[in-house]
């Protein structure tokens, strides 16, 4: 029993290491998180999360039953990469518009927009590298920690969407307090600093959809 729970407590903390390594790299995620912090508040970061976690969890559940060889394919990977960029590219857009008006401020009137939920749902399913890592890197900690039934998946789970949370609650709090000490300009320069990297982003995935679709077509 000891043994078994030091093993699951390793699980946690690896997951957790490893899926704090992914948070804290720039992308889809924070963008929207500093996007929406300032209109709603400290929450819009784990509502966020929220929506990554529950299509995360599907995506274990899709995994388990077989879809990890499906997830390794170039066509897949082509097709996504196209969706993904066409969704940055709308986001990115969204909030280019909205810079002339925006204003650092917290007020339930002035909520607009897609809920915090659907936006950490839409955004992970933007990002094709998402889909890549859990068909490689989360597909392998799954085979692992299957080993130890369902208690070894609880582990690495837990520990994967913990450092999501930690870090994107984080981003939200600093924001959401910031928002007495940083002016509406230099918000506004944040955001389009974002809109800009989701631009990025999004030229990047669909040049790199385009030609791992090209390259599955050419097989055929």
């Amino acid at each position: 029993m000891v043994e078994l729970v030091i093993v699951l407590s390793g699980v946690f903390v690896t997951s957790f290491i490893i899926g704090l390594s992914g948070a804290l790299m720039p992308g889809p995620l924070l963008a929207v998180t500093i996007k929406e912090t300032p209109v709603r508040g400290f929450w819009a970061g784990p509502l966020i999360v929220a929506g990554h976690g529950i299509l995360e969890l599907l995506l274990i559940i899709l995994l388990l039953l077989g879809l990890g060889t499906y997830l390794k394919r170039e066509v897949v990977f082509g097709l996504v990469g196209m969706a993904g960029a066409l969704v940055m590219v709308w986001m990115a857009i969204g909030m280019f518009r909205s810079l002339p008006t925006l204003q650092l401020v917290t007020d339930s009137a002035e909520v607009s927009g897609m809920n915090p939920v659907w936006s950490g749902i839409i955004m992970s399913l933007a990002n094709p590298y998402w889909i890549v890592w859990w068909a490689t890197i989360g597909l392998g900690y799954i085979t692992y920690s299957m080993q130890y039934n369902a208690a070894g998946i609880a582990a690495f789970f837990s520990g994967h969407i913990m450092a999501d949370l930690i870090w994107y609650s984080f981003v939200s709090f600093g924001i959401s307090q910031g928002r007495r000490f940083i002016s509406d300009r230099v918000y506004r320069g944040i955001i389009a600093v974002c809109a800009s990297v989701l631009v990025v982003f999004g030229i990047w995935f669909g040049t790199i959809g385009v030609h791992k679709l090209i390259a599955s077509l050419s097989t055929l």
